[in-house]
């Protein structure tokens, strides 16, 4: 007679049970997995925040934008970006229906944000260059003169007014 203990036994025994067992944990898992769902859209109140600060480090410190248009003071930055999120997320919501993929909506509301920042920091650098009596295309008052190699603080103040 076999031993029940001997490894024969309990061989032949494991593979009729193990199988079943995997079986419903997988279709467990696999039922659980089915309820669960992921929402892209709307983004959540820590990932807008997370773009408004990402927004306002783009428009005040140095960055490509602000090579060609100046940097915005970090106040006038908050106050901006706040405006440009909240107005790219209104427009992303209201230009789809509930039933839309949340990846396409996200796309639009990348694609707004890009376009209000640039929108933004255009007509900032064309209204400094307006408001100063040189011409020059200087914005950034923190970095007065070196666009054209000068100090002239009085250029500074006039593109704030």
């Amino acid at each position: 007679m076999a031993d029940p203990e001997s490894p024969t036994a309990k061989d032949s025994a494991a593979p009729t049970t193990e199988p079943h067992h995997t079986q419903t944990q997988v279709d467990d898992t696999a039922a659980k997995l089915s309820n669960l769902t992921f929402k892209i859209w709307p983004p959540t109140q820590r990932t807008r925040d997370a773009v408004l600060n990402r927004l306002v480090e783009t428009l005040s410190s140095e960055s490509v934008l602000s090579k060609r248009y100046g940097t915005i003071p970090k106040e006038e930055a908050s106050a901006a970006a706040k405006l440009i999120e909240e107005e790219a997320f209104s427009f992303a919501g209201a230009s789809f229906s509930t039933d839309e993929d949340g990846i396409e909506i996200l796309q639009v509301y990348s694609k707004e944000i890009s376009k209000r920042m640039l929108d933004t920091v255009k007509a900032r650098a064309a209204a400094a260059t307006d408001s100063t009596p040189s011409g020059s295309a200087e914005v950034d008052s923190n970095n007065v003169g070196t666009a054209v190699g000068e100090e002239d603080s009085s250029s500074s103040v006039k593109a704030e007014d």
